[in-house]
């Protein structure tokens, strides 16, 4: 089904060889790539391994724009001075009361009026779909500021970022990275009747995922298997990639790309891309298409991947393992019972949902219908809601009847709108087993809160199976196995009237005279101070869980609505997975000068010298999951200093970290973080250490035990990284260069 080659390989003939076996440069190769040639034309260095990016277009949605806006403004923002797009998918259900949502969105278009953006309000659209729709295009590069930010199928490199990068873009500066590796995705085979997109990619992050295959590297698919895949398949492959790790995608394109752009009204961006003739690939993933079956993700990861067959012969050794995960997740505070769901029939599954920018196109809606249309979902517990991913998909549903059938087989359609995905739309009943073809089942991601009792279980599948689940009367089913009549390939169509009549499309048209809206909720950056010559950190939680997600780092869900507010938001940091961080953090931002001076002679520091004291968090791998920058952003607000760690989990949360002044520490892999909540971390001479670039900084420890040692790596820093966490944070290190 998958192969897996870490030793790189060149296409020859349109099929990869082993670079053993073939003479070829490497070097050459590699910019025979279609990700080089797309990287390549947005670079603006004079070095192609140290690139700096310029992207075509941006694109946020309502729960990070406002931030973003918020932080260019204070950055000295004048105008948009390329295409960004606001869409309202996220904040469009207020799940605290009051008008802050609305607040959002009116400020949003208020923005778009005065800085000349694109606006798109509540319920058209998810933000990945309107970018399909209207955005991408061949050799394009969009930056997002949501991880799910993939548009590889129609030729665009899309890159999922924290907000600070986006600002960067706003003020007219670049998206710096070393330049990434390239790893081959080579599909060949078709894909069986009932065997959808979802299963693809879950079989694919099942495969990547835990041992960093792909992390940070751009995946570039090609293959004879492309030509028959539907463009709605392969966005429902492509948008997952982002729970590889991988930093991006691109596909090869075709007659359907063009068909695709034309039908969409973009039809002169257009472009073929293929990699050329000796192309060389670092590493290579080998997919049959044809061997891939049904699939199901447990909680809570996308990469706990099982096939549906093993669920249903071996179930209960596989759920008493997810129960085991659970368990020490959170640390017997609650448990998920899933073996309990066994019975005769198999595994009960209490709900369904088809959803957003993964399950809310249009063929996978239409393949659920074609499956239920001989059954019902009756009056028992098991329910059936469906969000298509734009107006646009929804009155194509409309248009050939599979709404209203799906609504006469018990299905409830829903606005277009990314909750189930985040927690904010049918948030599962308390330990039921929830089947969803969304992109995440992260732990608190979908409404739980184990503090307080609550815990509900999320399964990755995609809509054909759910589809049969649900007229099996709840009861886990394979679609394969479904007895019903394959819809004819979808020949897409579009009408866009909709986004005619209430898109905002101000881009080039900013108006200086226009007012920002602002609503009682949002309010503005507090003041960041700059780094001292010294750091004197205080350790308020230690997280010893494999990985650590931004979900958990700051919920979603209901916290959402506060986004835009920095303080209000910070209250919910790490709330569900260390409840008492936020007062710990808080107290040492309280600290007295009297007790700073006590604590640094009782570490033998010097009192006088000028020491920035601030709140850290060690958790083993942060970051997996969300590109969301409050993750970094409300530990900033805290007083945090630093994150310390073996290893960031994704690139992005450890740039929303450097974005947000604070160090981005890391141990060698056989070192031994023996801090625990309430210790003290003392860093002298930091701020020459970051100044001169060095990667190693040797700190002080105060614990139960007494004085310590620690060595604590700063690896790759580049020069404006370095400014930014002197500085205290991104908005410091702008308005410094506006006094210049």
């Amino acid at each position: 089904m998958m192969k897996l080659s870490s030793d790189g390989v060149f296409l020859e003939n349109g099929r990869p060889v082993p670079a053993s076996e073939y003479h070829g440069n490497k070097d050459e190769g590699r910019d025979k790539t279609i990700a080089w040639s797309v990287l390549s034309a947005h670079n603006t260095s004079d070095s192609g391994e140290e690139l700096r990016i310029r992207f075509d277009a941006l694109i946020s949605h309502d729960i990070t724009y406002v931030g973003i806006i918020q932080t260019a403004r204070a950055s000295g923002l004048e105008r948009f001075p390329l295409p960004y797009t606001l869409t309202n998918c996220h904040n469009s259900l207020c799940a605290v009361g009051g008008t802050i949502n609305e607040d959002d969105h009116v400020f949003g278009l208020s923005a778009a009026k005065k800085y000349g953006g694109i606006f798109v309000p509540a319920n058209l659209a998810v933000i990945h779909q309107y970018a399909r729709e209207e955005m991408a295009a061949c050799g394009r590069m969009i930056l997002g500021s949501d991880s799910h930010t993939r548009y590889g199928p129609l030729g665009t490199m899309g890159v999922g970022e924290g907000g600070p990068e986006l600002v960067k873009q706003l003020l007219e500066n670049t998206y710096d990275i070393a330049r990434p590796e390239t790893v081959l995705i080579y599909l060949t085979g078709a894909p069986r009747r009932g065997v959808g997109p979802h299963d693809a990619a879950i079989a694919l992050c099942g495969a990547v995922y835990k041992n960093g295959f792909v992390k940070n590297r751009v995946l570039e698919f090609v293959g004879p298997a492309i030509a028959g895949l539907s463009m709605d398949y392969r966005f429902g492959i492509d948008v997952m990639t982002t729970e590889t790790a991988c930093l991006s995608s691109i596909w090869q394109t075709d007659s359907l790309v063009e068909e695709y752009l034309t039908v969409h009204g973009r039809g002169e961006s257009y472009r073929a891309l293929a990699p050329a003739e000796g192309a060389y690939y670092d590493r290579c993933i080998e997919i049959d298409l044809s061997e891939i079956e049904p699939m199901a993700a447990l909680p809570f990861h996308p990469s706990e991947a099982y096939t549906i067959r093993q669920l249903l012969t071996d179930g209960g050794d596989i759920l008493r393992e997810a129960e085991k995960r659970a368990e020490a997740q959170f640390g017997g505070k609650v448990s998920l019972d899933l073996t309990g769901k066994l019975g005769k029939r198999g595994l009960y599954i209490g709900q369904g949902v088809i959803a957003g920018c993964a399950g809310g196109m249009y063929e996978n809606i239409a393949e659920a219908d074609a499956i239920l249309r001989s059954g019902a979902i009756g009056a028992g517990e098991f329910a059936l809601s469906v969000y298509p991913s734009s107006v646009p998909v929804n009155m194509e549903l409309m248009a050939s009847g599979v709404q209203q059938s799906l609504m006469a087989a018990g299905a409830v359609f829903k606005p277009c709108f990314c909750g189930p995905c985040f927690g904010a739309g049918d948030v599962p009943a308390n330990n039921t087993l929830s089947a969803r073809h969304a992109t995440r089942n992260f732990p608190n991601r979908e409404g739980s809160r184990p503090d307080d009792g609550q815990l509900a279980g999320v399964m990755l599948m995609d809509s054909r199976s759910i589809a049969a689940t649900a007229a099996n009367g709840g009861w886990l089913a394979a679609a394969d196995e479904a007895d019903y009549v394959q819809p004819e390939p979808h020949r897409p169509t579009y009408n866009s009237k909709t986004y005619a009549v209430r898109v905002y499309r101000g881009y080039g048209k900013p108006d200086e005279s226009a007012e920002l809206k602002f609503g009682p909720n949002i309010a503005p950056w507090p003041d960041i101070a700059p780094l001292g010559d010294n750091l004197l950190l205080r350790v308020c939680s230690v997280i010893r869980d494999s990985v650590t997600t931004t979900d958990e780092l700051i919920p979603s869900g209901e916290t959402s609505s506060y986004r835009s507010n920095p303080i209000k938001l910070a209250s919910f940091a790490l709330s569900r997975r260390d409840p008492g961080y936020v007062d710990r953090a808080k107290a040492v931002q309280s600290l007295t000068k009297e007790s700073v001076t006590e604590v640094l002679g009782r570490l033998g520091a010097d009192t006088d010298a000028e020491t920035t004291v601030g709140s850290v968090i060690f958790a083993n791998r942060p970051g997996d999951g969300s590109a969301r920058e409050q993750a970094a952003s409300c530990q900033r607000v805290l007083g945090g200093c630093a994150n310390i760690c073996y290893e960031f989990a994704t690139k992005r949360y450890r740039s929303n970290c450097i974005n947000w002044g604070m160090l981005p520490l890391n141990l060698d892999a056989d070192a031994v973080f023996d801090c625990e909540v309430g210790d003290w971390i003392y860093i002298p001479n930091v701020k020459s250490a970051v100044e001169q670039g060095s990667r190693r900084l040797q700190a002080v420890t105060m614990t139960k035990n007494g004085l310590g040692e620690m060595t604590l790596n700063l690896p790759e820093l580049t020069a404006e990284e370095r400014e930014i966490i002197l500085r205290g944070c991104l908005m410091n290190y702008y308005a410094a260069q506006r006094k210049g």
